[in-house]
C-alpha cells in the first residue's frame, strides 16, 4: 500500500510529518498505539488516513463539542464522510445519524467519552463494524496528567469489557514519561508501541517577562505587531472581559473566547478570529483546542498557568505552519499566589492537590530558571536537546555574577533552619526580620539570622526562587512546600561548585567625550521622545540609545548612508530616516554657523 499517495489523493500532502507514516503504519497493522507527538504536528491524520483506508467505522473520542465539529466540517469539506453525536443535537437527529451509520455511509464517528456510559448506545456501538478507536487527548485518561478526567477513565474501563475490542490509538502533545505509561497501562498498550517524535518545536521562540506593567507591556506588544494574528490567554472571564474592553478602546482589532459567552458569541467571534477579522484574541483556556488557524504568530500568557503541560499545549497553538512565532509569559508571584488558592478551594482528594502544587512549582521554575527555556520544558517531559539559543534566556547578555557566597550563606541558613521550613520564613530569617514567627522559633539566635540584610525580602525570595529552579534548593513533596539543600547544593556549601546568575551591572556610561556629538544626541532623543509620545509607545522602540549615539557619530546624510546606523534596517528608513537625518542637517548647520562666527 503507498501511504504517501493516498495522503496526496486523499488530504493533498505531499508527504508525511515526523511520526504520522510509524503511527499509521502500527495502526493498519492492529497494533494498540500511544502517539505523542507536539501541537500542530499533524495528529488527526494519524487516525483520518486509516479511516479512509479501512473497510470499518473509526470511532474518535474527543473533549469539545466545537473540536468535533470543526474536525467533521473539515472532513467533509475533503469528501470524507464523518459525523458527530453529542448533546448539541436533539433526540431525532440522533436516531437519523444512527442510521446513517448502521448504513455503512460513515467513515468517521466523533463522540464524547461521556456517551459510552449510556447502556443503550453502549450497545449500538457495539453492533458496529468498528476498526478503530481513536482517542484525542488522550492524557485525560491519566490521573497523573495536567487535566485528568474521570470520564475518559471510565470510558476505557467500558471499551476494554467489549468482547471484540477494536484497535486503539491514543494522542496527546503533552505526556511525561509517567503520564505516558499510566496511558499505556490503562488501555493495554504496549510501551514498545509509543511512536513519541520529541517535544522541541524549533519554530517557537520563548520568552519570560518579569516586573512590567501587564497592559503596558501588552499594548506595546501589540503595537509592535498590528498585522499578526496572536491569542492571548487569561485566567479568569472578568480579566478576559476587561482586557478585551481595554484592547478595544485601544485601537486593536480584538476579540473575547470564555464559558461565560453565550454558544452564538462564542462561535461568532472564534469565526472572526479564524477568518482573520479580527487579529487578537483574548481567552481563557477554554479556547484553542482543536483550532487549527495555523498563522497564529504570538500566545501570549497574560497569567501563569498552573503547570507546564498545559503551558506548552497553549504556547504551541502559535506557529502551527511552521514559520518564526513566539510564546511570552507575563510572570508575576501573585499569579502563583492566586493559583494556590484555586488548588486549596479545589474538591479533589489530598493527593491530587499535592500532585497540582508540584506541578505549580515546575512552572515557578521555569519562570525563575536562567538556562534555556526550551530545553527546560523539554527536560521537564524527560526530552533533551542543545540550547535553543533564541529564548530570552539565551539571548540575555547580562553578566554572569558569582554569587557563590550568598548561595552559601542561604544554604547554610536552611540547614541551621533544620530543613523544615518553607521560603518566606527562610528568607526572613536571611534578612533579619523581627517577624512574630522568627521570634517564636528562636531563629534570632541562629549565626545566619540576618546575614543577607543587605536585601529586601523580595531579593531574598527571588534568590531563593532562583537557587530552587538550577537545582541548588530541592523542595520536599507535599502539599508545603518545605526546602532542603540537594547534593548539588551540598558541593556548593563544601566550595566544590561555584554558582553564577545573570544580574544587571550597573556601570558608568561611556558616552563619547565630545560635546558637539553629545548635543546632537539630546537633540535626536528628544526628536525620539517627541515621535513616541505621538505614536503611545515607548522611545526604545523607535530608536535605542545605541542608534542615537551611532547617528551623531556617523552623520548620516543619505539613505545608503543611514542603513549603516546600528539598528537600522529598510523599514526603520522609511518611518524615521527623513525626520532624523533633517535634525542631524540642521544641528550641523547651527554648529557650523557658531564656529564660523
Amino acid at each position: 500500500m503507498n501511504l504517501e499517495k493516498s495522503l496526496k489523493e486523499n488530504f493533498g500532502f505531499s508527504s508525511f510529518r515526523k511520526g504520522q507514516q510509524e503511527i499509521i503504519t502500527q495502526v493498519l497493522e492492529r497494533k494498540n498505539t500511544l502517539g505523542i507527538l507536539p501541537t500542530g504536528a499533524g495528529k488527526s491524520i494519524c487516525y483520518q488516513l486509516p479511516a479512509v483506508l479501512e473497510n470499518g467505522l473509526t470511532l474518535v473520542v474527543s473533549p469539545l463539542i466545537a473540536l468535533m465539529k470543526d474536525q467533521v466540517d473539515g472532513l467533509q469539506e475533503q469528501g470524507i464522510s464523518a459525523t458527530f453525536i453529542n448533546s448539541s443535537l436533539d433526540y431525532q437527529e440522533i436516531e437519523w445519524r444512527k442510521e446513517e451509520i448502521l448504513r455503512g455511509e460513515v467513515k468517521l464517528l466523533f463522540l464524547a467519552p461521556e456517551r459510552f456510559s449510556l447502556g443503550e448506545f453502549n450497545e449500538f456501538l457495539q453492533q458496529l463494524p468498528i476498526s478503530l478507536v481513536a482517542i484525542d487527548e488522550a492524557h485525560c485518561i491519566s490521573s497523573w496528567g495536567h487535566d485528568f478526567r474521570p470520564s475518559y477513565l471510565d470510558f476505557a474501563k467500558i471499551l476494554l469489557a467489549w468482547e471484540s475490542v477494536p484497535t486503539i490509538l491514543a494522542l496527546t502533545a503533552t505526556a511525561t514519561k509517567e503520564v505516558a505509561s499510566d496511558i499505556c497501562r490503562t488501555l493495554g498498550i504496549e510501551e514498545k508501541n509509543i511512536i513519541q517524535t520529541g517535544f522541541e518545536r524549533k519554530n517557537l521562540s520563548f520568552e519570560v517577562v518579569k516586573g512590567k506593567d501587564k497592559r503596558s507591556f501588552v499594548k506595546e506588544y501589540l503595537q509592535l505587531n498590528k498585522e499578526e494574528s496572536g491569542i492571548i490567554y487569561a485566567g479568569t472571564r472578568k480579566e478576559v472581559d476587561e482586557l478585551e474592553h481595554f484592547l478595544s478602546q485601544s485601537g486593536f482589532l480584538a476579540t473575547k473566547y470564555h464559558a461565560g459567552l453565550s454558544e452564538v458569541e462564542r462561535n461568532r467571534n472564534q469565526e472572526a478570529f479564524i477568518n482573520d477579522e479580527c487579529h487578537v484574541m483574548v481567552a481563557t483556556n477554554a479556547f484553542g483546542m482543536g483550532i487549527n488557524k495555523s498563522n497564529v504568530r504570538f500566545v501570549l500568557h497574560y497569567q501563569v498557568p498552573g503547570n507546564i503541560e498545559s503551558y506548552y499545549q497553549e504556547a504551541g497553538r502559535a506557529g502551527r505552519d511552521g514559520l518564526e512565532s513566539t510564546a511570552i509569559l507575563l510572570y508575576s508571584l501573585q499569579d502563583f499566589r492566586l493559583r494556590s488558592f484555586f488548588i486549596e478551594q479545589s474538591e479533589v482528594s489530598e493527593d491530587r492537590k499535592t500532585l497540582e502544587y508540584e506541578k505549580l512549582r515546575a512552572m515557578q521554575s521555569y519562570g525563575n530558571t536562567q538556562g534555556c527555556l526550551q530545553r527546560f520544558i523539554l527536560q521537564y517531559f524527560g526530552d533533551d536537546a542543545t540550547d535553543c539559543g533564541k529564548c530570552s534566556n539565551c539571548l540575555d547578555d547580562r553578566e554572569s555574577v558569582d554569587i557563590t557566597i550568598d548561595t552559601q550563606k542561604v544554604l547554610s541558613n536552611i540547614k541551621r533552619m533544620g530543613e523544615r521550613f518553607g521560603k518566606t520564613l527562610v528568607a526572613k530569617v536571611l534578612i533579619g526580620s523581627k517577624d512574630q514567627n522568627v521570634l517564636k522559633f528562636r531563629f534570632e539566635q541562629l549565626q545566619t539570622y540576618g546575614i543577607l540584610k543587605n536585601l529586601t525580602q523580595k531579593q531574598a525570595v527571588e534568590l531563593i526562587d532562583f537557587l530552587v529552579s538550577e537545582g541548588y534548593i530541592a523542595i520536599q513533596k507535599g502539599q508545603m512546600p518545605i526546602l532542603l539543600v540537594s547534593e548539588l547544593g551540598v558541593r556548593v556549601l563544601k566550595g566544590e561548585e561555584k554558582v553564577f546568575r545573570k544580574m544587571t551591572v550597573v556601570k558608568k556610561t561611556v558616552v563619547t567625550q565630545d560635546e558637539e556629538l553629545a548635543g546632537l544626541f539630546e537633540v535626536l532623543r528628544s526628536k525620539r521622545l517627541e515621535l513616541a509620545r505621538e505614536q503611545g509607545v515607548a522611545p526604545f522602540l523607535i530608536f535605542s540609545d545605541a542608534s542615537l549615539h551611532d547617528m551623531a557619530n556617523l552623520l548620516p546624510e543619505t539613505d545608503e548612508q543611514f542603513l549603516e546606523v546600528k539598528g537600522v534596517g529598510q523599514n526603520k528608513l522609511e518611518k524615521y530616516g527623513t525626520i532624523f537625518m533633517e535634525e542631524i542637517k540642521k544641528f550641523s548647520e547651527k554648529a557650523k554657523g557658531i564656529t564660523e562666527s
